[in-house]
């Protein structure tokens, strides 16, 4: 079974697109173990503190997607982003990486991790998975 790391805005997009995104993710490669980091939490609830109450809400609900997912608790090193850990777990690990982050898909397509990523606004996609 693949393990597939779900990043921030990723979790977003059944609130903001209405995409069943673990429906979807299964389609594409089959059965699968989604996991967040804790230090995509901590993004998840700097957000939920957000002044807009929109993005608040999102993030909140976003939470409580991530009670679905195996929860990996990771350090952050000195001088490390929030997309270098996921890089750094997802290589260690050998996961597939779920974002529509545009700059991180390109890190991880350099470093040859796989990811998902959603196409059109519409449907998921996967990238350098076999």
């Amino acid at each position: 079974m693949r393990k597939i790391i779900l990043d921030t805005n990723f979790l977003l997009l059944p609130f903001q697109l209405k995409i069943d995104i673990f429906g979807e993710i299964e389609k594409i490669i089959g059965r699968f173990e989604p996991m967040v980091l804790s230090t995509t939490l901590d993004e998840l609830r700097k957000l939920s503190k957000s002044r807009s109450a929109k993005m608040s809400k999102l993030a909140s609900l976003a939470m409580d997607l991530s009670k679905k997912c195996r929860i990996i608790e990771v350090n952050v090193m000195p001088g490390e982003s929030y997309d270098d850990v996921i890089l750094r777990v997802a290589k260690e690990n050998d996961c597939i990486v779920a974002t529509n982050d545009r700059l991180l898909r390109k890190k991880l397509r350099k470093a040859g991790i796989a990811t998902i990523f959603l196409r059109q606004r519409a449907y998921l996609e996967a990238e350098g998975y076999v």
